[in-house]
């Protein structure tokens, strides 16, 4: 159920750096939620035209979003992936924006039915 998904303006890297990158994200991301792994989705896409403050410098955009409440965790989450895009890619922290979007899980479909 929980998802992260990075969207970034520098071209795609190979794919084994591209997949170590989601693997981390995974781990993380399981642990920041108290989830388990096995549930958590990871997404890259290279190459996506952006701006950040009218600059096309690299930018990176992350979409965090889980049934149920992130609430106080976001802050510990924002730096620690801010933090993972710019040791993975060199996208300053600076230049990332991360959404965070808690779901319903009535609102979130898995294995034919919802959460």
């Amino acid at each position: 159920m929980p998802l992260i998904k990075v969207q970034t303006s520098i071209p795609t890297p190979e794919t084994a750096q591209v997949e170590s990158l989601l693997k981390t994200l995974s781990a993380s991301l399981a642990k920041h939620l108290g989830k388990p792994e096995s549930y958590v989705m990871t997404a890259f896409e290279g190459g996506v035209p952006m701006t950040f403050g009218g600059s096309t410098d690299p930018a990176c955009y992350v979409e965090i979003k889980s049934v149920g409440t992130m609430g106080a965790k976001t802050k510990a989450m924002s730096q620690d992936f801010c933090q993972q895009v710019e040791t993975a890619l060199g996208v300053p922290t600076n230049r990332t924006y991360i959404e965070f979007a808690d779901a319903q899980g009535s609102m979130w479909g898995w294995n034919g039915s919802t959460f």
